[in-house]
C-alpha cells in the first residue's frame, strides 16, 4: 500500500518538499553541485502525413534495452540524492496523509444468484481480497482471490477483470505483474478452491462467460498500441494457442470489447471510435457460443449506439436524429430501425450518457448543466417497454 499511495502522491509531495527544502539547498550552495544525467541524442526521422520530423530520444521507448535501463536508474539516483533532504519530510506527510485512510475499509455487497459478492482490505495489506457469501451476510466468508498474497515479492502487481460463472462454481480474473495493461487470464474452481491449468497469456481484462460455463470470450490488444481488436473464443481444458478468432477489428481507430447482455441471453461484440461518434455491435445467444455472431446494426459514420437486453427486448442508446442521445427498444425478432419504440426521447437540454436496467427499474446516466444525474424510472412489465410510469420517476444528482 505504502509503494503505491507514494506514487499516487509522488507530485503533491514533491513539490511540497522543494519548498521546504529551499533553505537546505541555499545552505548547500558552496558545495559542488549535483549535475543531472544527460540523455544521449540520436536523431531519427519520422515522416507521417506528408511532414517529416526528427526525433532525437525516440531510442528511449525501447523498454527492455539495457541502455535505457540504465539511463532511468541514473535519473532515480538523480532524484534520490537531490531530494535526500526532505526525507524526513516526506515520511511524516506520507504518515499523516496514510493515517485518514480507513486501511480495512470494504465495498458495498452485491448480490447475484445467491451470492453477496464483495471486496475488501486488510490492514497493512497491498491488495485487495475478493469475497463472497453464499445467501446471506452473515455467511461464512468465501475468499475468491487473495490479492496479498499473489502480489506478494512481486513489484508490480493488479488484479482485474474478475467474473464468476453463470453456475457460480468457476472463476476468471485477470493479472498484470507488468504495470503495462497486459494481462494473463486465470481461473479458478470455487467448489474445490484449486486453479486451473489454463492461462491466456499477453491479453486485456476483458472476459465474458458463455452459458455452459466451459466457454469464455476474451479480447487480446496489439501489443505495440494497446489497441483491443480482437474477440478470441476460449474452452477450458483446452491450449490457449488454439482458441478461435470469432472477431478482428480491422479499423484501427476502433476498439472492440466483448461482454453479456443484462439478460445473460446474449453475448455482445462492441466496437466504436468515440472521436467519430461511430460504433457498431454483433450478438449471440450465450447458449449457442459455437454459433456466428449477428449484426446489430452496421456501422455508418456519425452514428454511434450501444445495446443490451431484458425481457425479450433490446434497448438502444442512440444518437441517430438526437444529438444528445435518445433510448430506443426492440422486439428480438424484428431488430429494423423502423420497428424501434421510443423510450426516452432526445432531449436539446440533456445528455443521455448510458443507462443500465434491473428488474422492475431503468436507471438513466445524464448530464444536465454540467453536471451528472441518476435518474430511476419504475417499467411497468405487463406494457410495452415504451410505456414508461412517469409517477414513479426518482431523481438523484451527483457532482
Amino acid at each position: 500500500m505504502k509503494t503505491n499511495f507514494v506514487n499516487l502522491l509522488s507530485g503533491t509531495l514533491l513539490s511540497l518538499c522543494l519548498a521546504a527544502g529551499a533553505n537546505a539547498q541555499s545552505q548547500m550552495a558552496n558545495t559542488a553541485p549535483l549535475q543531472p544525467p544527460a540523455a544521449k541524442k540520436n536523431p531519427k526521422q519520422l515522416t507521417m502525413h506528408g511532414v517529416t520530423r526528427t526525433d532525437n530520444y525516440y531510442w528511449l521507448n525501447q523498454r527492455e534495452d539495457p541502455e535505457v535501463i540504465a539511463y532511468l536508474n541514473a535519473e532515480n539516483s538523480y532524484l534520490k540524492q537531490k531530494m535526500a533532504h526532505t526525507e524526513a519530510l516526506q515520511e511524516k506527510l506520507y504518515n499523516e496523509m496514510r493515517g485518514r485512510i480507513r486501511e480495512d475499509d470494504a465495498s458495498v455487497p452485491f448480490l447475484e444468484n445467491g451470492f453477496y459478492y464483495y471486496t475488501r482490505y486488510e490492514k497493512g495489506g497491498e491488495y485487495p481480497l475478493y469475497c463472497r457469501r453464499k445467501g446471506s451476510l452473515t455467511a461464512t466468508e468465501e475468499i475468491m482471490i487473495n490479492g496479498n498474497e499473489m502480489g506478494r515479492g512481486k513489484g508490480y502487481f493488479s488484479i482485474s477483470g474478475w467474473q464468476v460463472s453463470p453456475n457460480s462454481n468457476l472463476l476468471t480474473f485477470a493479472v498484470d505483474t507488468i504495470g503495462r495493461r497486459i494481462y494473463n487470464l486465470r481461473f479458478k474452481d470455487l467448489k474445490t478452491g484449486k486453479m486451473l491449468p489454463d492461462v491466456i497469456t499477453a491479453t486485456t481484462p476483458n472476459v465474458a462467460w458463455a452459458a455452459d460455463n466451459q466457454t469464455v470470450f476474451y479480447t487480446r490488444q496489439d501489443l505495440q498500441t494497446l489497441r483491443w481488436d480482437k474477440i478470441y473464443r476460449h474452452q477450458l481444458g483446452t491450449d490457449p494457442a488454439k482458441d478461435v478468432l470469432v472477431y478482428n477489428e480491422p479499423d484501427e481507430t476502433f476498439y472492440a470489447s466483448v461482454g453479456r447482455s443484462k439478460s445473460r441471453k446474449y453475448i455482445l461484440i462492441n466496437s466504436g471510435n468515440s472521436s467519430s461518434m461511430t460504433s457498431e455491435a454483433q450478438y449471440l445467444e450465450a447458449g449457442n457460443p459455437a454459433g456466428p455472431f449477428r449484426m446489430f446494426l452496421p456501422r455508418q459514420k456519425g452514428h454511434q449506439y450501444d445495446i443490451d437486453h431484458a425481457d425479450g427486448r433490446f434497448y438502444i442508446r442512440t444518437n441517430d436524429g438526437a444529438q444528445n442521445f435518445k433510448l430506443m427498444s426492440a422486439a428480438e425478432g424484428n431488430l429494423a430501425k423502423a420497428s424501434w419504440n421510443e423510450v426516452v426521447p432526445h432531449r436539446p437540454d440533456v445528455l443521455l450518457e448510458g443507462f443500465d436496467l434491473f428488474k422492475d427499474y431503468l436507471v438513466l446516466q445524464e448530464r444536465a448543466r454540467g453536471l451528472t444525474q441518476i435518474q430511476v424510472r419504475g417499467l411497468e412489465r405487463r406494457r410495452p417497454l415504451s410505456g414508461l410510469r412517469r409517477s414513479g420517476l426518482h431523481g438523484f444528482r451527483g457532482a
